[in-house]
């Protein structure tokens, strides 16, 4: 009808101007489809390319990859949100899965095939999870764990917990970036292992920095090199086929090739955890139970525990750690920090107090 006719050309005009207009041939295309097009040209690194790859393989394309994205609502993104609790029990990976997705639609939007990206209606709701609270280790209980381990790798746990490096940035530390003279060490780089090879790559969020050595892990840093000479290690830079690049390193695996994670944690390091009490012994034949909160991701919390203790501020503690966001290290170890209901109490009772005095009450400040 023409009076019909008439009125759609007049919406059509207006979402063009608008510039919400969406092409109805180009808006044909699949969510899968869509997908693997932008995953083609996502840019980053390798590793994480190929964890976008996994996530709309092994839980998108068969429950959503076949609707035209066009026809998305926020009732489908609802509906497979719930299908994927039966999936995917941690709430924690289900919430990276539907940044995926919420970001393949974000860049339709950008493509004008859609108007609006439907995950981010305010029906659907962002899987929530409970983490629980950091519990740092004691003193007592890190030094229980350096001792259990071989001496060439006792050093790690001073670095660990005393700089509080991650453990790819440990098993990647070179000479020369431990400034003795200037008690600072820079972190400049990790290894990682990227489809199965390993490299040299920045740290976790691309962020270098310097941290404050102190001098009891310069000295134990001293006395390891004394011990264990240092060895040149050459590994592509940042991935597989990368440029080849030759690091002094602090720490090395047997034949003088770089640390493997994977070997460490379950050879040296859980037998640590044994010795110290955190993990059974396993039966004979048995692997070693478990212990994720007891990795060596632990002794960056007990550095944190550490300065936080002595003061330390969020921003500064943010920047040693190299989070990227220091609302991060606040809501990660804020539980950590001294009770503001202590500072209230020392603070009240020290106006209260009469010059010379201690002990005496609100009486004698009036006094006064």
């Amino acid at each position: 009808q023409r009076r019909l006719a008439e009125q759609w050309l007049i919406q059509i005009a207006a979402d063009m101007t608008r510039g919400t207009y969406v092409d109805p041939q180009a808006a044909r295309i699949t969510f899968r489809q869509y997908a693997e097009q932008w995953l083609a040209s996502h840019s980053g690194e390798i590793n994480g390319r190929d964890a976008v790859e996994r996530h709309l393989r092994l839980h998108t394309f068969d429950h959503i990859g076949s609707r035209p994205v066009v026809s998305f609502k926020p009732g489908h993104i609802r509906t497979w949100l719930s299908t994927l609790e039966n999936t995917v029990p941690s709430a924690t990976y289900r919430r990276i899965i539907l940044g995926t997705v919420t970001a393949v639609f974000a860049a339709a939007v950008d493509d004008r095939l859609i108007p609006d990206n439907p995950c981010r209606a305010k029906s659907v709701r962002v899987p929530q999870s409970n983490p629980s609270r950091v519990v740092p280790w004691t003193p007592e209980q890190v030094f229980a764990v350096r001792a259990a381990l071989p001496e060439q790798y006792r050093a790690m746990v001073d670095i660990g917990g005393g700089c509080g490096l991650r453990q790819g940035e440990i098993f990647g530390l070179p000479v020369d970036e431990v400034d003795f003279s200037g008690e600072w060490l820079t972190v400049r780089q990790q290894v990682k292992r990227v489809r199965g090879r390993f490299v040299f790559a920045l740290p976790k969020c691309r962020k270098i920095r310097d941290v404050p050595l102190p001098s009891q892990v310069a000295s134990a840093l001293r006395e390891h090199m004394t011990r264990f000479e240092p060895v040149e290690v050459t590994l592509p830079w940042g991935k597989p086929d990368g440029p080849l690049v030759t690091k002094t390193l602090l720490f090395t695996g047997p034949a003088g090739r770089t640390v493997r994670a994977s070997h460490f944690d379950d050879r040296l390091w859980k037998p640590a955890l044994v010795a110290a009490g955190f993990i059974p012994e396993p039966e004979k034949g048995e692997r070693y139970a478990a212990a994720r909160e007891h990795g060596m991701h632990a002794l960056r919390h007990f550095y944190a525990s550490v300065l936080l203790d002595a003061g330390e501020s969020i921003r500064a503690l943010s920047q040693y750690l190299g989070h990227s966001d220091p609302g991060f290290t606040l809501r990660t170890y804020t539980h950590l920090m001294p009770s503001s209901e202590g500072r209230t109490r020392k603070a009240v009772d020290g106006i209260y107090r009469a010059p010379g005095k201690a002990g005496d009450g609100p009486e004698t400040a009036q006094a006064a």
